[in-house]
Parts: C-alpha cells; sequence; structure tokens
C-alpha cells in the first residue's frame, strides 16, 4: 500500500530525531506540573524463557535477582510519591510481572498507599494464568492481558513458545479458566510472523472468539533491525506488502462478536479498560530498569543495567540514565495527533484549546494526506474520527516508533556489562553482579 510506505519511510526518519537521546545525570524526574494528569508504568524485566521476536528490556530470571528488582523497584516508587506525583492508574509491564506474585501484589499494595491507584492493569503468560494467580490478584488487578501470540503449534514452536506454554489446545483451556475473574481480561495476538498463512490468522481468530475473552489486541509483528535478521535466519522475512490484507482478515473476522477499541485493540464491551495508557494520559511516569517517562515534552529513560539500576535507587535515586530532546510545539501537535487518533478519536475543540491553532492549520499536511488516503471517516466541529484504513494507518504509525524503540533497547542491552548480557542468553545461569568476570558465572 502507497500509503503505508510513505508513512513507514516518513516516520523512519521522524522517528530517529524524535527518539533521540542522551546519557544525563538526574537524580530524579522533574516536578509534576499542578492540574496535570500522569499514568504511572511499573516494568519487571523477567521471563523464564527469552523469545525471539522481544526487543523490551528483559533478562532471565532467578529467584533472588528479582526479589531485590522488586525491592528497588518499590524504593523508586517512594521516590515518585516524595516528588508530589499522585496517579488514578497503574500499569506494569515486562517482563512477566506475575513471575513472583508475593514480590507483585507487594509492589500493587505499595501504589495503591502511595497514589490514588483506582485501576490497575497487568501483563501475564499463559502458564502463570490458574487458581493462584486469581487468588493473588482478581481483587487488585482491573485488566489483566495474557500474551498468547498464537493458537497455532506451528507459530508457537518457531516463536520458541511450544515447549515454554504449551500448545494451541492447552492455551484455550488456560484462557478459558480464568474467563470472568477480571473486568477486563486481554488476550494479545501477533500476526504478519513469517510463516504465519492466511487459514492460520482466521483459525486464531476464531479460537480467540470462542475463549470468552472481552477484550483482544492483535499486534503486528515489530521486530528490530537486530530481530528482524535472527527472524530471517530462523523462519523467513517478515513480508509487510501482506499485513494490509491480514488487518483486514482481522477486521472482518471480529466485526461480529468485538468492537474496536484503538487501532490495534478490539472489545465486547463498550467500558472496557484500553489497552494502551498512552490513549487516555498523554504524560506518564515510567519505574523499574528500562521503563520510559514522557513529561512536559521530553522522553526520559531509566538504566537497562539491573546493577546500575540497584545502585542509583539504593542511592536514593531515581533510575533515570538517558534524556531525549525537548519537543517542540509541532512536536506536541503530532504527538496528540497520534495518541487521539490511534485512541478511535481526536477531540478538536479540545486541541484548539490547548494549542491555539485548529488541527487543521496547524497539521495542515497531515490531515490531508489522512483525507486523501481514505482514513477520515467523520471530521465535523468536535472531532475526527477513522475509518478502517484510518485505523490501520495509525497502527502503522505506532508500529514504525515501537521498532525504533526497539533498536534503541537493543543498542542499550549491546552496551551493558558483559556479566549481564549474558543474562540475555539462555541457560545462563549467573545470578551474582560483584564480580565482572564471566569466571563469576
Amino acid at each position: 500500500m502507497l500509503s503505508e510506505r510513505m508513512i513507514s519511510s516518513a516516520l523512519h526518519v521522524l522517528n530517529r530525531y524524535y527518539l533521540a537521546e542522551s546519557p544525563c545525570e538526574l537524580e530524579h524526574l522533574p516536578d509534576p506540573e499542578p492540574g496535570h494528569g500522569y499514568v504511572l508504568y511499573a516494568h519487571v524485566p523477567f521471563c523464564e524463557r527469552l523469545c525471539l521476536y522481544c526487543s523490551f528490556n528483559r533478562f532471565l530470571y532467578s529467584e533472588d535477582r528479582a526479589r531485590a528488582y522488586f525491592r528497588s523497584l518499590r524504593e523508586e516508587m517512594r521516590i515518585v510519591a516524595g516528588l508530589g506525583y499522585d496517579f488514578p492508574s497503574l500499569y506494569i509491564g515486562g517482563g512477566t510481572p506475575t513471575i513472583l506474585l508475593d514480590e507483585l501484589c507487594a509492589t500493587i499494595d505499595l501504589a495503591k498507599t502511595l497514589f490514588s491507584v483506582q485501576e490497575v492493569s497487568c501483563e501475564t503468560s499463559p502458564n502463570h494464568l490458574g487458581p493462584e494467580l486469581i487468588d493473588a490478584l482478581s481483587e487488585r488487578v482491573q485488566r489483566l492481558s495474557v500474551g498468547v501470540q498464537s493458537f497455532e503449534d506451528t507459530l508457537l514452536k518457531q516463536m520458541d513458545r511450544l515447549d515454554k506454554y504449551g500448545g494451541g489446545e492447552e492455551l484455550f483451556e488456560k484462557v478459558k479458566s480464568v474467563e470472568g475473574a477480571f473486568h477486563s481480561l486481554n488476550v494479545d495476538m501477533i500476526f504478519n510472523f513469517p510463516s504465519q498463512t492466511e487459514d492460520m490468522l482466521w483459525r486464531d481468530i476464531e479460537l480467540l472468539k470462542a475463549t470468552g475473552t472481552n477484550q483482544t489486541t492483535f499486534y503486528p509483528l515489530m521486530a528490530s533491525r537486530k530481530s528482524r535478521v535472527e527472524m530471517e535466519r530462523a523462519v523467513g522475512p517478515i513480508d509487510f506488502s501482506r499485513e494490509t490484507r491480514y488487518y483486514r482478515i482481522i477486521a472482518e473476522g471480529l466485526s461480529d462478536t468485538f468492537s474496536p477499541a484503538s487501532a490495534w485493540t478490539y472489545s465486547r464491551d463498550t467500558d472496557a479498560m484500553i489497552d494502551e495508557y498512552i490513549v487516555d494520559y498523554e504524560e506518564y511516569v515510567g519505574v523499574g530498569s528500562g521503563a520510559l517517562s514522557f513529561l512536559g515534552g521530553r522522553i526520559y529513560g531509566n538504566t537497562h543495567s539491573l546493577k546500575d539500576y540497584e545502585r542509583r535507587v539504593s542511592q536514593g535515586h531515581m533510575g533515570v540514565a538517558t534524556r531525549g530532546r525537548q519537543y517542540n510545539r509541532k512536536a506536541l501537535m503530532r504527538y496528540r495527533f497520534v495518541t487521539d487518533l490511534f485512541g478511535m478519536r481526536l477531540d478538536r475543540k479540545r486541541f484548539e484549546a490547548d494549542f491555539g491553532v485548529p488541527v487543521e492549520r496547524g497539521l495542515a499536511a497531515e490531515i490531508a494526506f489522512m483525507h486523501a488516503a481514505g482514513g477520515i471517516a467523520s471530521h465535523n466541529d468536535e472531532e475526527i474520527t477513522l475509518t478502517e484504513k484510518g485505523r490501520y494507518l495509525l497502527m502503522v504509525m505506532m508500529r514504525e516508533t515501537l521498532a525504533t524503540s526497539n533498536d534503541k533497547r537493543d543498542a542499550a542491552r549491546e552496551a551493558l556489562p558483559t556479566e549481564e548480557r549474558m543474562l540475555l542468553l539462555e541457560g545462563e545461569t549467573c545470578t551474582d553482579f560483584r564480580e565482572p568476570e564471566l569466571a563469576a558465572c
């Protein structure tokens, strides 16, 4: 699709500029601005196994290492509270946040003590679903998101998930087992994996609907450049030319049961919690190794190093290690344009009140492009909404932005000390950071 290629090319350039960062020495993030709303994101970077396609900050799990990390994570929350921040919503991602349920519960309970948290979203993996998780989290977590990715055994094996989480039938039963236990149960799926066929995608859609989940997010494959090379070597190249067709299949296949809630999330219920916290909150604070914050038009990044993170927090500092460019007015307008439309609706009056100019004047080229591409469903005094094609184009924008972020995460991992890079390799058992030599593992 020409419009998709144009967006991908433009964002490849823009994101390299907007997401540029440099090292910084900050004890903590800037203080909160009066009247601003924020969401808190907490990152738990541990997994039992590491997936080929994933570039998020994650390390192989060991209990001692993870417990020490959770203690530091809670201490960083206390530092954030001391700055005067408050949050109505907490999103916990990873990694696998449910890797230690007792530590996770202590962290959620502390967040609700420190802040005005009313809703909690948490990610998990299928092998953690069961009575123990329900008992621990059903009263603490309103939205549980399960990373299934596919019910197709062939794909699961190529993703290195079959042995780890079980086959499609087992995954189906696992998801069914927690139906109704949470206000919102979201199932994460991946589409456009190199060996995925249309028949596989249709089967995934039908099985997903049969689980009874009330929300699903179909993510396009967002591999970093490094992951693309590794994936091409293992299972073949990513074919972006078919992505549009697969997106249409998803929209059609879900239309009898779900309604679009964002460019890649579909919900059965109108009151379901949205998958992406950036839709409801323009600014956010991130705690934990590798977490990002967006405040005052600037991105801040926490250190990816577990050792450095523990050191910083033990000294009473936050984990902030990088600072991005200051967004100018045009960049902030573009950010609003993407995040609002990604969430299905741009509020024209709010846009003009915040930026002092109608969106048609402030972002004339962007609006003209979306109209020409057939992406606008309605454009009136109150709002701008999207067609199915428009939702796809916003998904492409998010895919390209996250792919650039994944490139940066890969670069951050390459810069880790040797003993921490070893934690990115399957089979590594090193738990001691005191000695930098490989012999210490």
